[in-house]
């Protein structure tokens, strides 16, 4: 039996969790402050529904997608991204009969057959916001500072803010012809799916990672001086809200982003701490998406990040204390195991509190408490009977009898962390 894991995936082990719940929380912590709800999507679906939204010219759909047919003939792909999920869902529970405005946050698992390295793996972990209703630029800027917010509140350094725009359906077919007659000069230094995407979605050409377009990208056409000047005044909206939110940002005309279905507004947050796989969130606006799937004109947008990658920057930025240090109690006798039930229960309101074997002896119970991390330990030994209990911290050396009393032992606890 192969008990190696498959390439991609990796266990979570207990000693990485805090700092996974430590971005889940603040997450959940400050979307809700914004009025974002929750939902959950479905790790499968159908794989139409990826191919339709996500963009039959994407590397996603292209090359990295894990699709299966089931017993009844059915293709079907785990989820490569959240937005189509919660676009299907927003349609087929016919949320836009119920919400003028839906604001939801996900957080979930996600699947792309690309090559794992740092900070990103086949199986990892996205959270992201999506905002249906709304076309006017204050909902862009919501969306970015929510972005901004959260990598500040989890004190994330070495940050960099970067917007573009697309324009929208009027202006862009204006930019595309101008970057095919632009790439149709190089095309016989194109590989044969950039060829492709050349005739089908000559803006994924800007996303292409083949060095040989470097020098060309440099040089094309930019998205930003096609816009219509519905599409520019909405683009000078945005920046100006920004500028008075004092979020710093810089104009980045080469951004476009990986997925077909954005317009108007796209933006990155990018970090120097993680070589050149340096984007942290990215995000922007899809206001015809939501018809792509047959659905009524709907305006949208959203953000998502990847959990993994974040948690490689808290640890390396080292800025945050985990709260992971279990209370041990140490007890040598039955007799005073049901004191320690009692305080434990109490004392597990504010910490994580483990109880010692008394079939054990010391030195063992010693040796497993050193192991678990815990530094704090409470003994219950006869000095109970004399309403005592000794408490000591054995990263200092500190010692302390305190009196059998909840509260003294609390602020006991605490002097001594």
């Amino acid at each position: 039996m192969n008990m190696e894991l498959p390439r991609g995936v990796q266990d979570i082990l207990p000693e990485d969790i805090p700092y996974w719940q430590l971005v889940e929380n603040t997450a959940r912590k400050l979307f809700e402050s914004y009025n974002y709800e929750e939902i959950r999507t479905p790790i499968f679906e159908y794989t139409e529904l990826f191919r339709k939204g996500t963009g039959e010219t994407t590397d996603i759909v292209m090359k990295e997608m894990y699709t299966f047919t089931d017993k009844k003939g059915r293709s079907l792909t785990l989820r490569p991204e959240g937005t189509p999920g919660v676009i299907r869902a927003f349609l087929t529970n016919k949320i836009y009969n119920q919400k003028p405005v839906w604001k939801v946050y996900y957080i979930g698992p996600m699947f792309r057959y690309e090559r794992p390295q740092a900070g990103r793996y086949r199986q990892f972990h996205q959270l992201g916001i999506e905002v249906l209703g709304r076309k006017d630029p204050y909902i862009d800027f919501e969306v970015i500072k929510l972005a901004v917010d959260l990598l500040k509140n989890l004190k994330l350094e070495n940050l960099e803010v970067e917007i573009n725009s697309l324009g929208c359906i009027k202006c862009r077919p204006n930019y595309r012809e101008a970057l095919i007659s632009y790439f149709r000069k190089y095309e016989d230094q194109l590989s044969p799916i950039d060829k492709e995407r050349l005739e089908r979605n000559p803006l994924r050409l800007l996303d292409s990672k083949d060095e040989k377009l470097i020098a060309l990208k440099d040089q094309a056409p930019q998205p930003i001086d096609y816009l219509c000047d519905e599409c520019k005044i909405h683009f000078e909206k945005v920046q100006k809200y920004l500028s008075l939110d004092n979020i710093k940002y810089k104009l980045n005309p080469k951004l476009v982003r990986g997925l077909d279905y954005y317009t108007r507004t796209v933006f990155e947050i990018t970090t120097t701490t993680l070589g050149s796989q340096n984007a942290v969130v990215g995000g922007g606006r899809y206001d015809n998406l939501v018809e792509t799937y047959g659905g009524p004109s709907i305006p949208g947008l959203g953000f998502a990040l990847g959990i993994e990658r974040l948690i490689i920057l808290l640890k390396q930025q080292n800025h945050i204390s985990l709260p992971y240090i279990p209370l041990i109690f140490i007890t040598l006798s039955e007799d005073y195991v049901e004191t320690g039930i009692k305080l434990a229960n109490i004392l597990r309101t504010k910490y994580r509190v483990d109880i010692g074997s008394p079939q054990e002896n010391l030195r063992t119970q010693l040796k497993w408490a050193d192991k678990l991390g815990s530094f704090i330990v409470i003994f219950l030994t006869e000095e109970i009977e004399k309403n005592k209990l000794k408490i000591k911290n054995f990263k200092t050396g500190e010692e302390k009898y305190t009196d059998l009393n909840f509260n003294t032992i609390l602020e006991d606890i605490e002097t001594m962390l």
